[in-house]
């Protein structure tokens, strides 16, 4: 069921798309590093890396979660956005471990799986004191929703092509949804009665069962049949 903790992977392609999204981002803010950093366990560990000149962290770097005493640390415990525009001026941050790396600014955002529990950050450093643009920020959080985007899908498709998993254990998922659903045959999102589209996982709770019938929602409509969606 989708309370049960399991290790999900990150396909190469998503991947792929994601490292490009951080060598973007360096590129366009003259940065020498952007980071997707992830929890594993009791570690947090650099799990994309951007291929920026001067960057110091290479994917796999990891430190223990607790404790660590990086930026990183607070972003995801407080669940929030962090800007560190000087550490080295910050009484609080002019000790912790980025700085011995010379990284003496960040400004970073938490990363949410789809049931909100912390995926790791989304980042970018620098070696001297940047106070971060309103145009950086956009730009963070724009692809900070591209990821968490992923994310649902990568979530929904665990529990939906897991080939370890038993039919039964389906056919017990599918009765847990209340009267005929339609799912897209796509992204696999669901059409609530009022025509509103939902991840599958905010469906995936006790209810008598269901019965499915298939079409096609609004986001993929754009993605695989622009013509026609421009059209409705």
């Amino acid at each position: 069921m989708l309370n049960e903790k399991i290790e999900i992977n990150v396909p190469d392609d998503v991947q792929a798309n994601w490292q490009e999204i951080i060598n973007i981002m360096a590129q366009l803010c003259e940065l020498p590093a952007a980071l997707i950093m992830r929890l594993r366990e009791t570690d947090i560990e650099v799990f994309l890396s951007s291929k920026s000149e001067g960057n110091p962290y290479h994917p796999g770097d990891k430190e223990h979660f607790e404790g660590s005493g990086l930026y990183c640390e607070t972003v995801i415990k407080s669940r929030d956005r962090l800007l560190v525009p000087d550490a080295l001026a910050d009484e609080h941050w002019k000790d912790n471990p980025d700085v011995k790396l010379n990284m003496i600014s960040y400004f970073g955002f938490p990363i949410f799986w789809p049931d909100q529990k912390p995926f790791g950050t989304i980042c970018v450093l620098d070696a001297k004191r940047n106070e971060y643009s309103t145009v950086i920020e956009q730009l963070m959080l724009k692809f900070k929703n591209q990821i968490e985007s992923h994310l649902e899908l990568i979530y929904a498709n665990q529990y939906l092509g897991d080939k370890n998993r038993r039919l039964t254990d389906y056919l017990m998922e599918i009765q847990a949804l209340r009267g005929l659903v339609s799912v897209c045959s796509n992204c696999k999102s669901i059409r609530d009665n009022e025509g509103v589209w939902h991840p599958i996982e905010h469906y995936l709770i006790k209810h008598p069962e269901a019965e499915f019938s298939h079409g096609i929602c609004p986001e993929c409509m754009k993605i695989l049949y622009s013509e026609y969606a421009e059209d409705s």
